[in-house]
């Protein structure tokens, strides 16, 4: 891991000294994202080598060590802001694990296929997703009481629950979203499997009180692209904290508004959602994916507007970030696959988009995949991590800045402000 002077865009002091910065006692193998949380100044690193997931001090400029009970590599990945909870979606373990940092416990709750959490900013509520799947989960903790009843086996389980660990005296329970059509015997509702269209990720409100899941459709091999609000309140993990009811699938298939253009990642700004997806095109005889921006309006929940990005993986993870000049910027991996570079158009994986004149810059050439982005706020510029590579480029025009003095060695797959005031500037929930 290395830093960079953003303010001059250099790997060394400005005056040379000391030659390169990085991270005391890191050690975790193949770095992949960062998590970033200014506020505390601090950063999470996961290592897609060893499952490694790391705490790093950005005062000190050093690390104390990964953070244990994780189980293999994950897939998806969040710590909530106040670090005591680590949520980790491990697809190849077939398990949804839980790090509760509050009593140094880990819990792997058993979920076959999951390949996705979300957390929300608040860090009280997670949802999981398993691939080729229209269902969604979330854990809840069990109170002292619980815990004590669940401890015969699945059999004194609420209904709703898919796991509850460790299975002798259960502190976490995993519950599938269903509608509130029933009652069981220690109080929990259930009824039918609350069914939404190969969900992959899930958005916050700006009050933190709704869910935007979004059910990425054809693009997973679903049906239509949608996104789905759901009250977070029923989801709340915390002890005797959940309250309210999730809807029942009437209601939630009626508040449902498909996204034609796709919807396998979002971002919310106030009363303003930004969605990005891919467009299946039939050309030649064969399906191919245009990359595509959805603008919603959260106040009436309609969609306002609708553009053409640059072209991505269908349904794989993408990074949205607001910088200075009123620009989203959107990056993509596999832009090499989509539709533009299948009939000879040029193309590349980052898109700059203009919020106030709802204008398209596409970058060009093709770099390689996107996959990091961070905005300098405050400095009109952004640091990208491209085709393994570090680029800068301005905000008002996309201009590309010389990068030449903050190039690596080695694959750069994410980049991230450590003097960012804000956690959305580079965090992915």
């Amino acid at each position: 891991m290395s830093f960079v002077d953003a303010y001059y865009d250099v790997r060394s002091g400005y005056s040379g000294k000391p030659a390169s910065y990085s991270i005391s006692g890191y050690s975790g193998a193949l770095p992949l994202t960062i998590q970033n949380m200014p506020e505390e100044q601090a950063g999470y690193v996961y290592g897609s080598g060893d499952g490694s997931f790391t705490p790093v001090s950005y005062a000190k400029e050093d690390t104390s060590g990964a953070v244990s009970g994780l189980n293999a590599l994950s897939s998806s990945i969040f710590v909530t802001r106040s670090q005591n909870y680590v949520f980790a979606a491990s697809q190849g373990s077939h398990v949804f694990t839980i790090v509760d940092r509050t009593v140094n416990g880990s819990y792997a709750l058993g979920l076959p296929g999951v390949y996705r959490t979300s957390t929300n900013p608040g860090g009280t509520m997670a949802i999981a997703f398993v691939e080729n799947s229209n269902y969604a989960y979330y854990p809840v903790k069990l109170s002292a009481t619980q815990t004590t009843n669940f401890s015969g086996g699945p059999g004194t389980w609420p209904k709703a629950a898919v796991d509850c660990e460790p299975q002798s005296a259960p502190a976490w329970c995993l519950f599938q979203m269903q509608s509130p059509d029933s009652v069981d015997a220690a109080g929990f509702h259930y009824g039918a499997p609350l069914s939404f269209d190969r969900p992959v990720k899930a958005v916050f409100s700006k009050d933190g009180g709704t869910a935007y899941v979004l059910n990425c459709g054809p693009e997973c091999g679903g049906s239509i692209a949608s996104v789905t609000p759901v009250p977070v309140a029923p989801m709340i993990f915390a002890v005797g904290q959940g309250s309210g009811l999730l809807p029942t699938n009437a209601s939630l298939a009626a508040s449902t508004l498909a996204i034609p253009g796709g919807a396998s990642n979002a971002l919310v700004d106030s009363s303003t959602m930004y969605v990005v997806g891919q467009q299946p095109q039939s050309i030649g005889g064969q399906t191919l994916y245009g990359g595509n921006l959805t603008v919603v309006n959260l106040s009436n929940f309609t969609v306002t507007s609708s553009v053409a990005i640059s072209d991505g993986q269908p349904g794989a993870p993408s990074r949205m970030l607001e910088a200075d000049n009123d620009t989203l910027w959107i990056a993509m991996t596999k832009c090499n696959n989509g539709v533009r570079a299948a009939t000879g158009q040029a193309y590349g994986c980052l898109t700059m988009y203009n919020t106030s004149t709802n204008s398209v810059t596409m970058l060009e050439p093709y770099l390689g995949d996107a996959t990091g982005i961070a905005a300098v706020t405050g400095l009109n510029k952004i640091y990208t991590a491209e085709g393994g590579q570090v680029y800068i480029y301005k905000t008002a025009d996309g201009t590309a800045l010389d990068n030449q003095f903050v190039t690596v060695t080695g694959t750069a797959y994410d980049v991230a402000y450590m003097d960012a005031t804000t956690d959305a500037n580079n965090t992915v929930y």
